[in-house]
């Protein structure tokens, strides 16, 4: 996480430089986030999803990155995805948008979120698909920021959520080109496997006592 603490500028700045790809990042990410409800964003860095997806609550292990969400109206505290600080049942919905590829446990991230989900909660997970070109070409390039990232195929994220108590229910994906060559608002699709960016939403789920019947004596 150093990373993000000493060049948090230069990360906020990539949504500058991309802006039609962040743009359709986020119409993808507004087909899945509810449209009201308490929200959190775990991993909110710079605020720049949260803000404009009007997510009240974010959290981060950055304090110089949450300098900046704090300035964009986000309510933040400084903490890690695994140990959130948050009584449990809190939460309508919680996001995760790019960071599950950077936590050191992204399992117990997950189940963090679903602690504080209140019954019925969302959890909605945005990805850089590790199949999709964009993926393959930072697991090549291995930038700044992504050289030590882990990245997830979407079967993978689907895995991790239901281990962790959770059911996927829609998919959305986005950036059909490269970042820097998007010059207009792509429209999100349903699906997975065409698109670079990946949302997946899930449901918690609830599981179920088995009634236990006892086989009656035969007359």
């Amino acid at each position: 996480m150093n990373v993000f603490q000493r060049f948090y500028k230069r990360y906020d700045a990539w949504y500058d430089r991309n802006h039609f790809a962040y743009l359709s990042e986020l119409a993808a990410l507004k087909k899945a986030i509810p449209k009201k409800g308490r929200g959190l964003e775990i991993g909110v860095g710079s605020g720049r999803f949260a803000a404009p997806l009007n997510i009240e609550f974010g959290i981060d292990p950055s304090g110089k990155m949450l300098w900046l969400a704090q300035a964009r109206g986000i309510k933040v505290k400084l903490a890690r995805g695994e140990s959130l600080p948050f009584q449990p049942v809190s939460f309508d919905y919680v996001a995760i948008i790019i960071t599950l590829c950077f936590v050191r446990d992204p399992l117990e991230v997950l189940r963090q979120a679903r602690r504080v989900l209140k019954k019925n909660g969302a959890i909605i997970v945005g990805i850089i698909d590790k199949e999709s070109f964009l993926g393959r070409l930072y697991q090549r390039k291995k930038s700044l920021f992504y050289k030590q990232a882990k990245f997830f195929k979407v079967a993978e994220v689907d895995d991790l959520l239901n281990a962790a108590g959770f059911r996927s229910i829609a998919y959305y994906q986005a950036v059909f080109k490269l970042p820097a060559k998007i010059d207009s608002i792509e429209k999100p699709r349903p699906g997975f496997g065409k698109g670079a960016f990946v949302v997946i939403k899930a449901k918690k789920q609830y599981s179920q006592k088995r009634k236990i019947v006892l086989n009656q004596p035969a007359d």
